[in-house]
């Protein structure tokens, strides 16, 4: 079982920029990819980004591109999105999740990819 625990969400400015953490109990973290996905009232869980097991690559859904970085510290457990250049609508409850197949990549975009996920945290984007 692995246990996830997102952090650094809140309420910002356009434009703002904000750091998300993802925290992982997995003890074999640095063999497993990282996604992010994020949901919005009423909408579905979509793709934001992903990371390899070792951090070499990484993918982002197109709105993001450019203004939003994936990255992890596997030493702490850790992955991180670093979200710059914000827009409102960028709102919504932000989710890492890890696959349960180690040294796996191939569909991150998907939600199926995934077997463990966090609580999520709020990101606010106010105009």
């Amino acid at each position: 079982q692995v246990q996830l625990a997102e952090s650094g969400g809140g309420l910002v400015q356009t434009g703002d920029s904000l750091r998300l953490s993802c925290a992982a109990s997995a003890r074999t973290f640095s063999n497993y990819a990282m996604g992010w996905f994020r949901q919005a009232p009423g909408k579905e869980r979509e793709f934001v980004a992903a990371i390899s097991w070792s951090g070499g690559i990484t993918n982002y859904a197109d709105s993001v591109k450019g203004r939003f970085t994936c990255s992890r510290d596997n030493a702490k457990n850790t992955v991180y999105l670093q979200m710059n250049s914000l827009k409102p609508e960028d709102t919504a409850v932000y989710y890492c999740a890890v696959p349960r197949v180690m040294n796996v990549y191939y569909g991150y975009q998907n939600r199926g990819f995934y077997g463990y996920w966090g609580q999520g945290t709020q990101v606010t984007v106010a105009s």
